[in-house]
């Protein structure tokens, strides 16, 4: 069953936080995940949000997902992510 990884995130350090960015794609490429979303202006439609930007990540099922964050080319990369930026990064399962 596929899975969303969503990441909600303050940019604490931006330089910090674009050496993650810039790496990430190439990263990301190496795995069974797809980039469906990232904006640094979503539109907040009902509520209120507290953060600058989402990703949207999907990947085919749970371990796919942990592969990739978990893997040391990601891990090696996320130290600017956590340094530069404050997240919160949900797994959730899709439908069906």
């Amino acid at each position: 069953m596929a899975v969303y990884a969503i990441a909600q995130l303050t940019i604490t350090d931006r330089a910090t936080y674009d050496r993650y960015q810039a790496k990430f794609m190439g990263v990301m490429k190496r795995f069974q995940g797809r980039v469906l979303a990232a904006d640094e202006s979503p539109q907040v439609v009902e509520g209120t949000w507290d953060r600058q930007k989402v990703v949207l990540l999907s990947f085919p099922d749970e371990p796919a997902f942990r592969e990739w964050a978990e893997s040391p080319e990601y891990l090696e990369i996320a130290k600017d992510r956590k340094a530069g930026s404050d997240a919160v990064v949900l797994l959730a399962k899709g439908v069906g």
